[in-house]
């Protein structure tokens, strides 16, 4: 597949991007270029190679979720510039028209 200079107009399009005449041509040799490595690449044997999920064997080891509490209620009021029993108040922003 060659990449011209109508599919990258119809790209830039779909995509809605604008380019001057000088970048489209630097995007048909770029994308020209992009095309030539995978070419390449797919002129590698790969015959009995596992696909690759991983960059490692490692594993992650994560843990376990668990519910601490580390501020109180009393503590996140404390600073509050307003509040209102147990809750911050906030200036109203819904219209009710």
């Amino acid at each position: 597949m060659k990449v011209n200079e109508q599919l990258i107009g119809h790209l830039s399009h779909l995509s809605r991007l604008q380019f001057d005449e000088q970048a489209g041509q630097e995007m048909v040799h770029d994308l020209n270029r992009i095309l030539g490595f995978v070419e390449k690449l797919e002129e590698v044997n790969t015959e009995g190679v596992e696909p690759l999920i991983y960059m490692t064997d490692e594993t992650n080891i994560l843990r376990d979720d668990a519910v601490v509490q580390t501020i109180t209620q009393d503590e996140a009021l404390k600073n509050a510039p307003r509040k209102d029993s147990d809750y911050f108040r906030v200036p109203r922003f819904i219209d009710q028209d």
